[in-house]
């Protein structure tokens, strides 16, 4: 596939291992930073969403979503544990299900921007999984740049694969796009029960905020790995 991702609030807090080990398949393993693993709440707006040479699907090649993931590594091949997927795209969220077995959840979402502030809320359907909302504004409050490798950005940002499960297997998607061109954030988050809805708890009041303007992707579709 590919996508183009803009406007994208990178929200960081450490957690507790313990917390995030029942809900990932024993293949894989948690990866932490000092010690310390991370679970990431980012929302952004999705365009040009289409399988490679083929048209876009209407209803589904532009919408809002909501991530939720954490960090783990299988094979010395890091990667994206994602929790939960919330997209404003019915027709998205049933294709990934069926086709990758992600976990997305249908919600209602809205996206305004005013001149650099953006405000963004997500509200999961009732019937959909799990209770779960997130509202906030945030915006860029730095010049732009690409971290270092070895740093905490860079192993919160620069990931090329994601993981998935069905149950009974684990898959890969491998991710190519270029270096995230980062900027230091301020978000004033009024509601965010994404996390808890995970049945992690995070750690701490105050996370650490990315912003990104855009990033163009290509995603592989994924092959089974155990």
């Amino acid at each position: 596939m590919v996508q183009r991702w803009h406007d994208l609030l990178f929200a960081h807090w450490p957690c507790a291992e313990n917390d995030l080990r029942p809900f990932i398949p024993a293949p894989l393993e948690i990866e932490t930073f000092d010690g310390t693993p991370w679970i990431s709440v980012i929302p952004f707006y999705m365009t040009g969403v289409r399988m490679r040479a083929t048209p876009p699907v209407p209803t589904a090649n532009a919408f809002l979503e909501l991530n939720v993931r954490t960090y783990v590594t299988m094979d010395g091949i890091p990667g994206i544990w994602f929790f939960s997927l919330d997209a404003a795209s019915l027709l998205a969220v049933i294709g990934a299900r069926l086709g990758i077995s992600l976990p997305y959840f249908p919600a209602a979402m809205t996206m305004t921007k005013r001149e650099r502030e953006i405000a963004y809320t997500s509200d999961r359907w009732s019937i959909a999984g799990p209770r779960a909302s997130f509202a906030a504004r945030y915006q860029p409050i730095g010049p732009a740049f690409h971290a270092p490798p070895g740093t905490l950005d860079h192993f919160l940002t620069e990931r090329y694969a994601l993981y998935a499960s069905d149950g009974k297997r684990v898959w890969r998607g491998d991710i190519i796009h270029p270096p995230w061109s980062l900027q230091p954030a301020e978000a004033r988050i009024d509601r965010n029960s994404m996390i808890a809805a995970a049945g992690v708890r995070a750690q701490g009041d105050a996370p650490l905020l990315h912003f990104a303007a855009f990033q163009d992707v290509r995603l592989w579709w994924p092959v089974r790995v155990r």
